[in-house]
């Protein structure tokens, strides 16, 4: 029978806690929950300082981004410049070249115009030098008078000098051509440089521009990064200031709840009808509370139940106690369920629970207990204090 009951014990404990399913916060009380509003007020105004200096970050990023940009712009417009300039130098190349054509076509005329007087020219003075008796005999036979003579005399001269002048003058205009075309020549070479410059500097600005845009990309990505945090922080802080406010709230309720019961009037032990069960689920419940404290710590631990029973401000009952949504940790975390269903309470805590069911207290009226923390007084037992 005793295992039947057991069992059947388990089973309402389990329903009981599913039935009481909600977020949960161990051993509530005004002080704790004051404990968890500074908490969560810390963690509000770290979220904030992370979303500010984010939102920095940020600032930072768009205006290194723009900065780019705006040099990207400038690059952009130089790459423009450069490339008019190197289209202008080929156009240039492309005329002198054809400046360069047409002067060696000239220069070719000249030097077959010079060649061909210089031929026609040798031709005649090796005809008079070879025959010059013979010329100047038939001079002298066709002259009528002696003033004929004269220009015929003239005449040969005059036809040798004009040969040396006509050769003389293509000669020159040979080397004219020459220095024209060697002139042009120079300044195809210079243009070339300048072209092989100005591709160089198109090379390496093109490179710059590169650059500068996979900055302007990378912090592309950092900014939407950055807007990404940002997002989820302020999600983040939105969740938190709906926290507190609960927690607040909560607090609001417990400051209430604790003045009411120190100001209300309480039953007396002997008002109290304990249900079969009950001291089997308050001695697991002091187990999984203070199983390794003291002796002491367990009475205390056991009393804390029963002065609930005992106020009009909680539950009427030992299991409606223990099982008040959020009140004790082992509930919310399966602990209590576990202990139940094994019974893991030791003698000590039977006996602890017999002492607090019996109406004696260690602690007084108190209505809570917890670990300590810094501002909080009352009265210490083990590693807890009851207040």
């Amino acid at each position: 029978m005793k295992s039947k009951f057991r069992l059947i014990l388990t089973f309402i404990v389990i329903a009981a806690v599913c039935l009481n399913a909600a977020p949960y916060m161990a051993q509530a009380s005004p002080e704790e929950t004051k404990e968890k509003i500074e908490a969560a007020e810390k963690e509000k105004q770290e979220t904030e300082q992370r979303i500010e200096d984010t939102n920095e970050d940020l600032d930072a990023a768009n205006a290194k981004q723009l900065s780019l940009k705006q040099d990207l712009n400038a690059l952009n417009s130089d790459l423009e410049t450069i490339s008019a300039h190197l289209d202008d130098l080929e156009n240039q190349i492309s005329v002198k070249e054809q400046e360069i054509s047409d002067t060696q076509a000239e220069l070719e005329t000249a030097r077959e115009t010079e060649k061909t007087q210089y031929e026609a020219m040798m031709k005649r003075i090796k005809f008079m030098y070879e025959d010059s008796e013979t010329l100047y005999l038939e001079i002298l036979f066709q002259a009528r008078n002696f003033s004929e003579l004269i220009t015929l005399s003239n005449y040969v001269d005059s036809l040798a000098s004009y040969d040396k002048m006509k050769y003389e003058e293509y000669q020159q205009l040979r080397i004219g051509i020459e220095e024209l075309e060697a002139r042009l020549q120079s300044e195809r070479v210079d243009l070339e440089v300048l072209k092989e410059e100005a591709t160089l500097e198109k090379a390496n600005l093109m490179a710059v521009i590169e650059n500068t845009s996979t900055k302007v990309s990378q912090y592309g990505d950092m900014i939407d990064e950055y807007e990404r945090m940002i997002a989820e922080e302020e999600a983040l802080l939105a969740k938190q200031k709906e926290d507190i406010a609960a927690l607040k709230k909560q607090y609001e309720e417990e400051l209430r709840l604790s003045r009411l019961s120190a100001n209300s009037v309480w039953r007396d032990i002997s008002e109290v009808s304990f249900d079969d069960g009950d001291r089997y689920l308050l001695a697991n419940l002091i187990y999984c509370e203070a199983g390794g404290e003291p002796y002491e710590g367990q009475v205390a631990v056991g009393s804390v139940v029963i002065n609930r029973v005992l106020s009009p401000v909680y539950p009427q009952t030992v299991s409606g106690v223990i099982y008040q949504r959020s009140q004790f940790s082992p509930v919310g975390s399966g602990r209590l369920a576990y202990a139940l269903s094994v019974n893991k309470a030791t003698q000590s805590c039977y006996n602890a629970a017999d002492e607090a069911m019996s109406g004696f207290s260690n602690v007084g009226s108190c209505v809570y207990f917890r670990t300590p923390i810094e501002g909080l007084s009352g009265i210490q037992i083990g590693h807890h204090i009851f207040y």
